[in-house]
């Protein structure tokens, strides 16, 4: 009799355990889908590449990281400009 009460109390442990995991997931799923949102209608219209000696390198670089520290772009965003920038394209 002692071990199925042990055994239930087991159970029924685990299995709110896993309810509160899949609670937890879902909400950081939420989250995530909200800050995509978010970070969707912060975007800044894109603007046209500099023209030809309107800008220098250094200056582009200074304004990707800019908007770096300001949270508009990511890491890999700012990674993917700041190359796109040396390459000229």
């Amino acid at each position: 009799m002692r071990a199925a009460v042990v055994g239930g109390a087991a159970y029924h442990v685990g299995k709110t355990r896993a309810q509160s995991q899949q609670r937890e997931a879902d909400q950081n799923s939420q989250i995530e889908d909200l800050q995509q949102q978010q970070y969707a209608q912060q975007q800044p219209p894109q603007q046209a590449a500099p023209a030809a000696g309107g800008g220098s390198l250094t200056d582009e670089l200074e304004r990707l990281k800019g908007l770096l520290d300001s949270g508009v772009l990511t890491q890999a965003e700012f990674d993917a400009a700041k190359q796109r920038v040396i390459q000229g394209g």
